[in-house]
């Protein structure tokens, strides 16, 4: 349900910057490197969404990070990931990654295959506090039947989801054609949705892959999948 005062606003994938390095394409909802937009420069405290597809045998070398709470969606292929914290893993379609910079952090990410290339989204939020111990997690998002959101990172870590230390709840949306659902939002947050696959219909507009929509001043959101579909979804503060 929308009132009078609702803001709703659709960022379509081929609105985003975009950046060719030949081994990486990336697009960027909001500012980024050497894309910038004063209109983009995030929502609330999510400031980064980065569509990534990397070649096959190619990646980013080790970099660092600070006071940045850095989630990684595998969508198609499989990504290396190894950091100063120890942890090394690999992670394939359907796996989420929270990495907490807090007082610094070098990782590297790399396509794990030599030929198919890898395609993910990199996310980064800003953490209510400066400075906190650096840590990780990851976990691989089951499969249900669609009729619900599954969470998949919260300020608590509730129901087996990844610890964001934001006020964020993020959820994931796997939604077969013709099904509906109704999220509702609490006053005074705010609620960004950005499509991975298919085709949705969120009150009265159509978005497709790449797309994101914002909400605020919203009682609830009508979410409608027009074709299987995929979507996150951030509830903020």
């Amino acid at each position: 349900m929308t009132s009078s005062q609702a803001t709703i606003y659709i960022r379509k994938a081929e609105e985003r910057g975009e950046a060719d390095h030949g081994w990486l394409q990336s697009f960027h909802t909001f500012s980024f490197a050497d894309y910038h937009d004063p209109r983009h420069m995030g929502f609330r405290s999510l400031r980064v969404i980065n569509d990534d597809t990397v070649r096959g045998g190619r990646g980013f070398d080790t970099h660092s990070h600070h006071n940045m709470e850095i989630v990684t969606y595998v969508i198609e292929g499989a990504l290396r990931h190894k950091d100063s914290m120890g942890n090394s893993s690999v992670l394939e379609a359907g796996h989420v990654q929270r990495m907490s910079a807090g007082t610094g952090v070098t990782h590297s990410e790399y396509n794990h295959s030599e030929h198919d290339p890898v395609h993910f989204l990199q996310i980064w939020i800003r953490p209510q506090k400066e400075n906190i111990k650096p840590s990780y997690q990851e976990k691989v998002v089951e499969q249900n039947d669609g009729s619900s959101l599954q969470l998949i990172g919260s300020p608590d870590g509730r129901e087996n989801s990844l610890l964001i230390h934001q006020d964020v709840f993020l959820s994931i949306g796997r939604v077969p054609a013709g099904a509906q659902l109704d999220y509702a939002v609490a006053k005074e947050r705010g609620v960004w949705i950005q499509i991975v696959h298919g085709e949705v219909n969120i009150e009265g507009k159509l978005l497709n892959p790449g797309d994101g929509l914002s909400a605020e001043h919203v009682t609830s959101l009508n979410i409608t999948a027009l074709a299987d579909s995929e979507f996150l979804l951030f509830d903020l503060a």
